[in-house]
């Protein structure tokens, strides 16, 4: 497991042992904990930028990671606009830096008409 994860906390106790899965982010495949926010497992990996603001371009991490505010809006499996912070990790998963506001792969706009 990565340095960055806490694996023993002192009231919850050791972390559990879990089979871990892979998922890539921009491009570099990493392992997680299967179920555990997104946003925990890119923490835990060193990752601490989620996207960047549509005019400046300055880097955007976490906020509230609690679904509040946007933050951490990603683009997962080509679907921009994903709170990183509650959408849960599966194996597999593909998840993009978000430049901005976020804009629909072609393949899922004409999925979707």
């Amino acid at each position: 497991m990565s340095e960055r994860r806490i694996s023993s906390h002192p009231l919850l106790g050791p972390l559990p042992d879990v089979g871990m899965v892979s998922l890539t982010v921009d491009g570099v495949e990493m392992s997680a904990r299967p179920g555990e926010p997104v946003a925990v497992a890119l923490l835990a990996n060193g990752i601490r930028q989620f996207r960047t603001m549509p005019k400046s371009g300055n880097a955007r991490g976490g906020f509230c990671f609690a679904g509040r505010c946007s933050d951490c809006q990603m683009i997962v499996d080509g679907v921009p606009n994903v709170m990183a912070c509650v959408a849960a990790v599966r194996g597999g998963m593909r998840v993009e830096t978000q430049h901005g506001v976020g804009v629909w792969a072609e393949s899922t706009s004409e999925a979707a008409s």
